[in-house]
């Protein structure tokens, strides 16, 4: 499925296949995506890969400049996700590269909830504007880039299933997450996600929740309201993993989720399919 799968995960990309499109992901979720629908019309960089690189805070690297600079597309998150793909566009313009921001696409500002790819909607609209950028880079192989989108959806119907079983089961129950990664997931499964938004937006941002929403937080945990905790493993803090240990001691199951496709080799969906079904088995539908 992934026919550049290695490059986008090693980073060792290069342009220059005669008649492929070199492409640049600012991170690997969006990389994966792009990667199964070019199929082997693509040539796939994706930058941030790294299970120890918070994206917030990636500071860009003169190698990543190059690649910006030959790519003949670029994807990014936006939203203020990840500015620094932003800065480096700036800093080498072109006029025959097209760029697709998918924040500014979906309607999203910097403040916004950057972590689209957690919405499968979102996911979706952005495979559907992948698609036509890949048909209008390379308008002689329309007909290979729909057979990959077709070979794409039908990779992707695991994961429907999964969701789709989440939602019968399990919506309406209680859950909380140390930050806003699991917001949109949460509401497109019908989850209650009871944990204070001002918690959450603030551990997103790298910044100190108000202690009002850290007392109420650990109320929560404490009185087992909640029926899962959701903690992201890829920007654990000292509150986050005391958050953790509050809800391990208060026999509340503890579901990791990353920020990034882990293992760096993983398509998309094996990745996306894991946590899944880990959600699902903390909320008692069952085992990975």
């Amino acid at each position: 499925m992934l026919a550049t799968a290695c490059s986008a995960a090693t980073g060792t990309a290069t342009p220059g296949r005669s008649g492929v499109i070199y492409v640049v992901a600012a991170e690997n979720f969006w990389g994966s995506i792009a990667s199964q629908l070019g199929g082997a019309h693509v040539q796939i960089l994706s930058i941030v890969t790294n299970p120890n690189t918070d994206p917030h805070d990636y500071e860009s690297s003169a190698s990543a400049a190059r690649a910006v600079a030959e790519a003949g597309y670029v994807i990014q998150n936006g939203a203020g996700y990840d500015d620094w793909m932003s800065k480096l566009l700036a800093a080498n313009p072109s006029t025959g590269r097209r760029v697709f921001n998918i924040g500014a696409y979906l309607g999203k500002r910097p403040g916004d909830n950057p972590h689209l790819w957690y919405n499968p909607d979102y996911v979706t609209a952005a495979e559907n504007h992948i698609e036509a950028d890949l048909k209008a880079l390379d308008p002689h192989d329309k007909a290979y880039f729909t057979a990959r989108r077709k070979a794409t959806d039908a990779a992707f119907a695991g994961i429907r299933a999964q969701l789709a079983q989440i939602r019968l089961t399990d919506a309406g129950k209680p859950v909380a997450s140390t930050e806003s990664i699991f917001v949109y997931l949460a509401r497109y499964l019908g989850l209650k996600l009871i944990t204070p938004p001002a918690f959450m937006n603030a551990v997103s941002e790298g910044n100190d929740p108000p202690a009002a929403s850290v007392a109420e937080m650990t109320r929560q945990l404490s009185a087992r309201q909640a029926d899962v905790l959701v903690y992201n493993k890829q920007t654990a803090t000292a509150l986050t993993t005391s958050i953790r240990e509050l809800a391990a001691g208060s026999h509340i199951p503890v579901v990791g989720v990353t920020e990034t496709v882990q293992p760096q080799e993983a398509s998309f969906q094996r990745w996306f399919a894991g946590e899944l079904a880990a959600l699902r088995q903390a909320l008692g539908g069952g085992t990975p």
